[in-house]
């Protein structure tokens, strides 16, 4: 027993002059290096990702509406077709596509995007076709917190 003791004291003075002993400590700079690029990454592509189909909205002052968690967004671009979230709705499938939505309670939330090229009288067909549908909670997305020309700019004659 000797022997081992002396043998084991040897042993420490060889790692203490010029020796190394393991590291049992994990460096995690280079993780949070990596993971606050991630996070960087995924901030600025987050906000791209909410809508897929490529709208020109309207301006308005209107403040934003909470999210609600139920929602289904309806898109109409510049050329009049209507897309359901991301899926392009058939011409005539509107109907159709909108009693296939799930609905719990009310019914989903409805936003309404719609380019601001399009023709008025489309955008009111979609709105009746909804109400048709009995999905009366809906919401229209315009860009938010511009400067939009005065509502009334003296071409009317109601003044």
């Amino acid at each position: 027993m000797a022997m081992n003791l002396a043998s084991a004291k040897g042993t420490r003075r060889r790692r203490g002059r010029g020796g190394r002993r393991p590291m049992s400590e994990i460096n995690v700079t280079p993780f949070v290096d990596v993971m606050l690029v991630l996070l960087i990454i995924f901030m600025v592509t987050a906000p791209l990702l909410t809508a897929g189909v490529p709208i020109q909205l309207p301006d308005s002052r209107a403040n934003a509406l909470p999210q609600e968690a139920q929602q289904v967004s309806i898109s109409i671009d510049a050329e009049g077709f209507v897309y359901i979230d991301d899926q392009q709705v058939p011409v005539g499938g509107l109907p159709q596509a909108l009693e296939n939505l799930p609905r719990t309670g009310e019914g989903p939330d409805i936003t309404l995007r719609a380019d601001r090229a399009l023709d008025y009288g489309r955008v009111m067909a979609v709105m009746g076709e909804l109400n048709r549908a009995g999905l009366n909670r809906i919401s229209l997305v315009t860009n938010g917190g511009q400067s939009a020309p005065p509502v009334n700019s003296g071409s009317s004659d109601e003044e």
